[in-house]
């Protein structure tokens, strides 16, 4: 039988709640104050005295905001579904077929995720710029997979390990194929691993701020992340924008995680079953 929670859980799970939204609240309460209470002892109360949407405005209105959401997006997008393509196909390859060296395949896609950006970014922007892909959707696309599909194949072989090996033999005595197999057995059974890879791997194209800074220059092409770090002015620092726009740009990826919040949690419990 199993035990009640006691009171102080609950106070523990009030604290530890409050402590991890506490930068999102503090944020979202410096987005409604005007610029006066932004500064001197204001700046430490949490709730504005005058609270205003004019910093909301501001980031729509005086700056290509909706252009830099755009580009984030169709990069974001794109790149996910490059990534979770190649990634499913690799990810089978190594968890259900059976040939020498996937542990070091394996390896080598980790080692890979590991480089840091700014060892990787030199011969990335000389080769995007040779081939005439800087400020373009695509010059961002190709480098941001250094990073998603080793994190993508990582996982998803994870999730396909754990399908039982006994539904694909059930489908080759029926007479599948290899890739009907993958398409009407493992895939479908992958699923819920495979969403919450594809949110991991959006969230972090999403974010990423080192090649997009690099790569595209141009106004038109920023993503959000660099748009908002070139906020600032010549001899102030907007922060009641720079909160605003943060606030704009996390509240999507919020709603998506609370909307798909039962497919995530499946996903990450079903690589955690011991076999």
């Amino acid at each position: 039988m199993q035990k009640k929670a006691g009171p102080m859980f609950y106070v523990f799970l009030a604290v530890f709640v409050f402590a991890v939204l506490f930068p999102f609240l503090w944020i979202l309460s410096a987005s409604l104050k005007p610029p006066s209470e932004l500064f001197g002892d204001h700046a430490f109360r949490v709730l504005a005295n005058h609270p205003t949407l004019e910093n909301y405005e501001r980031v729509f209105t005086q700056r290509p905001f909706v252009t830099y959401l755009w580009n984030s997006l169709v990069v974001a997008a794109l790149t996910t579904l490059y990534s979770i393509f190649i990634a499913s196909i690799a990810a089978y390859a190594i968890a259900r077929l059976r040939f020498r060296g996937k542990t070091v395949i394996l390896g080598i896609v980790l080692a890979v995720s590991m480089f840091p950006q700014i060892a990787t970014i030199s011969p990335i922007f000389l080769f995007m710029q040779e081939v005439n892909l800087t400020n373009s959707y695509l010059g961002l696309i190709i480098p941001y997979t250094t990073f998603a599909l080793p994190l993508a194949i990582w996982n998803m072989t994870i999730f396909f390990r754990k399908i039982p090996y006994d539904l694909e033999e059930a489908a080759r005595v029926d007479g599948a194929s290899v890739f009907q197999t993958m398409r009407k057995v493992i895939f479908p059974l992958a699923l819920p691993g495979t969403f919450t890879t594809a949110i991991l791997v959006f969230i972090a194209a999403w974010n990423e701020f080192f090649f997009a800074l690099t790569i595209n220059t141009e106004e038109s092409m920023k993503t959000v992340p660099v748009g908002i770090a070139l906020f600032q002015g010549q001899y102030t620092m907007p922060w009641g924008e720079i909160s605003a726009a943060a606030i704009v740009v996390t509240i999507p990826l919020v709603i998506m995680v609370l909307i798909f919040q039962r497919r995530i949690i499946s996903g990450l419990t079903a690589g955690a079953v011991k076999e």
